[in-house]
């Protein structure tokens, strides 16, 4: 799966490389608009331990919000799933809110929380945790009538039994919408760092842009696309364990 995950980055990667050496040779633009593969290898060695750094500190932002966009909406979803008021209340304000782009809200975070790791974790959370907060409630919204009626025809269902079986009879939706969140926990960190931030990658890639040097976003480019294919490697992972010990007590 690792293997699989790695040269299917390659070959997207080097493929958007190529296409810009081919339109640098068409157009017969100048190393200052599209730098050549010289001098991409020389920036990438001068750079690549302290970009390395700098992916690291990203994807480790990336992982604690995106633990806490999924702690949020876990919570959000099983009151969501309520048919009373409140529940109705939850799910119009969550697709209210959504229609909010986080660009034009990152600003207002920045300002009240200032720069720091806190507004990055607040700006990671908040733009994977619409897509999970949507999915768990529609998962929890979704009786799974077979077998809760017997649990309540025997008077011992209860909102934990019921969030518990909801949940196991769609925990292959419930890993696939987690693994897929896992890629904008880390667009979100880079999204907070490229706008305001003074650590990470996102603001490495800012100060390239400020100096016009299109080697060194690429080198940032490939580093991101590699660690994030490993964080999301490890969540395939995860998922899979989880769902065969869950079959085989299904089973058993």
């Amino acid at each position: 799966m690792l293997h699989r995950r790695i040269y299917q980055f390659f070959i997207i990667y080097f493929l958007g490389l190529a296409t810009l050496f081919i339109i640098k040779f068409v157009l017969n633009l100048s190393d200052y608009v599209i730098p050549g593969p010289a001098e991409i290898w020389q920036t990438a060695q001068s750079i690549f331990p302290r970009y390395l750094v700098n992916v690291i500190d990203t994807l480790s932002v990336a992982i604690l919000g995106h633990l806490l966009s999924i702690c949020l909406a876990t919570v959000v979803g099983i009151i969501g799933r309520l048919t009373l008021w409140i529940g109705s209340f939850i799910r119009v304000a969550a697709y209210n809110i959504q229609a909010y782009p986080i660009v034009a809200v990152a600003p207002i975070i920045f300002i009240l929380l200032g720069d720091g790791l806190s507004s990055r974790l607040m700006i990671t959370a908040m733009i994977c945790y619409f897509p999970l907060l949507l999915s768990f409630i529609g998962i929890l919204s979704e009786p799974v009538t077979e077998i809760e009626h017997f649990y309540e025809t025997t008077l011992r269902m209860n909102w934990r039994l019921q969030v518990k079986i909801r949940a196991f009879e769609n925990i292959g939706k419930i890993t696939t919408v987690i693994v897929g969140s896992g890629t904008l926990a880390m667009v979100g960190t880079i999204v907070s760092e490229f706008i305001a931030a003074n650590a990470g990658i996102g603001h490495s890639i800012r100060m390239a842009l400020y100096q016009s040097d299109l080697a060194k976003i690429l080198v940032a480019l490939f580093l991101i696309g590699i660690c994030t294919s490993l964080y999301l490697v490890f969540l395939e992972g995860l998922g899979q364990v989880v769902q065969r010990r869950l079959q085989g007590q299904k089973s058993s």
